[in-house]
C-alpha cells in the first residue's frame, strides 16, 4: 500500500516538473466541464503521460502496462489475478501470489496454475495425505472415509491404521465373501470369485461389462452479473448493500461413482450504486 501511495505521489510531483504550466498538465474532473472529459470515466485526476492519477470513491487504482510506461485507470473491480484494497487514501488492486491466478485477498487464493492443486486457500504442487489431486479443477478433493491415501476421490490407496482394504475402500472388517490378510491389512477374495470392475472403471449392469470412471467437469467461471439488492431491482436511492452472483456450467455429468460435481454458482457482496436521474424537456 504504501509503495502504490508513493508511486501515484512521484506521477504528481513528474507531472509538476515536466510542465511549466503545472495546471496545462493535469486536469482536474469537474462534472459537465470540457477537460473533465479528458479524463477516462472514474478519474478525479488525470494526465496526458500516465492516465488516471485518482479515483473517484470506490474505485480501484490499477497501473496498467502501455509501452515502456505504466498508465494509471480506475476500475470497479481488480482484473484477474489481482485483489482490491481499500483505504480511506486510496483503494488499490494488488497481485495475487505468484502461484495464483485469482484470489481473495493476499493470503486466500481461489484458482492455481496449471501443475498446483488448491488446498485450504494455497496452491501446492502435490496435495497432503487424506485427499486426491482433481487436475480437472486444480483441487484437492478429500479421500473416502477412513482412507490415508486415495488416487482419486473415490479410489483409496492405503487406510488408516487398523482398517482392511477392499477394491479402493477401507473396512473395519472384512465382508463376509473375504478374507483378513492381518501382514497386508487388506481384504482379499478367493480366485475366480472376484466380480468386480478393476480400480478407474465402474460396472455398466445393462451392456455387463466395465466402462472407465466418469468423474463430473465443469468450466470456468463467467463474469459477475449486475449488483442486485435483496428483491431484485437496482433502483434505490443511495449506495445500498447488495449481491451479485456468477456461475460456471457443467461439461461432463459424473457416472454413478465418479467424483460429483463442485458448486456451479456463487455469490459476493457488492454495492448497489444510485442511478442517475434522467430530466425529459417538453
Amino acid at each position: 500500500m504504501l509503495q502504490v501511495l508513493l508511486f501515484i505521489w512521484i506521477l504528481h510531483l513528474m507531472e509538476f516538473c515536466n510542465g511549466q504550466d503545472h495546471h496545462a498538465n493535469i486536469l482536474r474532473y469537474k462534472r459537465g466541464s470540457a477537460l473533465g472529459r479528458l479524463c477516462q470515466p472514474g478519474c478525479v485526476a488525470c494526465s496526458a503521460l500516465n492516465g488516471c492519477l485518482s479515483c473517484k470513491p470506490r474505485l480501484f487504482f490499477h497501473l496498467v502496462a502501455d509501452g515502456v510506461r505504466q498508465r494509471g485507470v480506475c476500475l470497479s473491480s481488480c482484473p484477474r489475478g489481482h485483489y482490491g484494497v481499500r483505504s480511506p487514501h486510496v483503494s488499490t488492486c494488488t497481485r495475487c501470489r505468484e502461484d495464483c491466478t485469482s484470489c481473495f485477498n493476499k493470503n486466500f487464493c481461489t484458482r492455481c496454475h496449471p501443475g498446483h492443486f488448491l488446498f485450504r486457500g494455497r496452491c501446492r504442487g502435490s496435495c497432503p495425505e487424506g485427499t486426491a489431486p482433481n487436475t480437472a479443477l486444480r483441487e484437492c478433493t478429500e479421500c473416502p472415509s477412513g482412507c490415508e491415501l486415495c488416487e482419486q476421490r473415490d479410489t483409496c490407496a492405503r487406510c488408516r491404521p487398523h482398517l482392511y482394504l477392499l477394491q479402493g475402500q477401507c473396512h473395519s472388517t472384512c465382508p463376509q465373501d473375504s478374507e483378513a490378510d492381518v501382514q497386508l491389512m487388506q481384504c482379499s477374495r478367493p480366485a475366480g470369485e472376484n466380480h468386480t470392475c478393476p480400480q478407474g472403471s465402474e460396472a455398466d449392469v445393462q451392456l455387463m461389462q466395465c466402462s472407465p470412471t466418469v468423474h463430473c467437469v465443469v468450466g470456468e467461471w463467467g463474469h459477475w452479473g449486475p449488483c442486485l439488492r435483496k428483491g431484485g431491482s437496482t433502483h434505490h436511492p443511495a449506495y445500498r448493500r447488495g449481491e451479485e452472483t456468477r456461475a460456471r456450467g457443467v461439461l461432463q455429468p459424473p457416472g454413478a461413482h465418479g467424483d460429483s460435481c463442485p458448486r456451479v454458482s456463487e455469490w459476493r457482496k457488492c454495492v448497489v450504486k444510485k442511478r442517475p436521474s434522467r430530466h425529459f424537456t417538453v
